[in-house]
């Protein structure tokens, strides 16, 4: 069934407030979910809704917390999230940080006492609105070990970079730090079908291609069959949004995928940048320009959010899919 965007959030922030969830942090977490819906990122949109709620009725977060400043320094800040769903608080720390870089040219915000925050660059699309550059982070519940380790260290830890344009779609960039989503793992294991090695390991720390063996074991950082890189990478982002905000690491937090478990009280970091304080905007969104010319001389080069924005622009118009049953049962 094709439901418009506006009714496929009231029907998701209202199954959220049935769960608990207030207002406020049911209709942040709404919208969120279903622009990644829109833009064909059904991992993070409304396939999240049931999990959300789960964790809300178990008390794996708290639906009554309200996002605070808890603390302020110049243009450093940090966002409690009150252990809640993390999207009204990474809203707010955005809001915050754009006001704060107006100001003093850069600003970085941390959220901690948070929950899965879904797409990391969409937190940022004010940060681009405002015409500002905008990075994101974000650790998870441990994924990933440590580099030549074998037990989960780290979460797959996104990282995420939006860069406004003079005219055209901004560039928008995120990844995770493992080799590949753990999702795809949940999909081969469903299906009994095997995984290329250099994926995951298994509990004892063994590389596997076995996809049940992988997911009681770890993934793997980018690269980590030839490289240490992702590793490391991934242990710059656990610091950023761990010791230097005060979050949770990874290895403290309860796996997402499960309906029992602790708060996990991880973090995100955004910083935001306002290029008139450095080279100046008509200098920036000239030279963007520029390198955006340069990477479309090969034929077959897609700028980084293209693709995303297209479904977003048919989705705004047409509406999304989602299943009857799914439907039904909101409408109740």
């Amino acid at each position: 069934m094709r439901i418009a965007l506006a009714e496929a959030e009231a029907l998701a922030a209202a199954e959220l407030r049935r769960a608990g969830a207030g207002a406020a942090m049911a209709e942040a977490t709404a919208r969120s979910l279903v622009l990644a819906e829109a833009q064909g990122l059904g991992s993070h949109g409304l396939a999240r809704v049931a999990q959300y709620a789960v964790h809300l009725r178990n008390g794996r977060a708290d639906g009554a917390a309200t996002p605070a400043v808890l603390r302020r320094r110049g243009a450093a800040l940090v966002v409690d999230a009150g252990e809640g769903l993390a999207f009204a608080a990474c809203e707010l720390a955005v809001a915050e940080a754009i006001a704060a870089a107006r100001q003093q040219g850069v600003a970085i915000a941390g959220v901690v006492r948070s929950h899965h925050a879904g797409v990391i660059v969409d937190h940022l699309r004010p940060a681009v609105a405002a015409g500002m550059v905008g990075l994101g982070f974000s650790n998870s519940p441990a994924a990933m070990p440590a580099a030549g380790g074998k037990h989960p260290i780290f979460g797959t830890n996104p990282v995420a970079a939006a860069f406004p344009r003079r005219s055209g779609d901004p560039l928008l960039i995120d990844l995770s730090l493992s080799e590949v989503a753990r999702g795809k793992l949940m999909v081969a294991a469903k299906k009994g079908e095997a995984i290329p090695e250099g994926w995951a390991l298994d509990a004892a720390g063994r590389p596997t291609t076995d996809p049940q063996a992988a997911l009681t074991g770890s993934m793997l950082a980018i690269g980590a069959v030839s490289s240490p890189k992702g590793a490391m990478l991934a242990l710059v982002v656990e610091l950023l949004v761990t010791a230097l905000i005060g979050a949770h690491f990874g290895y403290e937090a309860s796996s997402f995928f499960v309906d029992e478990g602790n708060r996990p009280g991880i973090g995100q970091l955004f910083v935001v940048i306002d290029p008139d304080a450095l080279a100046g905007n008509a200098s920036y969104l000239d030279r963007v320009e520029a390198l955006v010319a340069e990477m479309l001389v090969d034929e077959g080069v897609r700028l980084p959010g293209a693709r995303r924005a297209a479904l977003l622009r048919r989705a705004q118009a047409e509406g999304i899919e989602v299943a009857d049953a799914l439907v039904a049962a909101w409408r109740g």
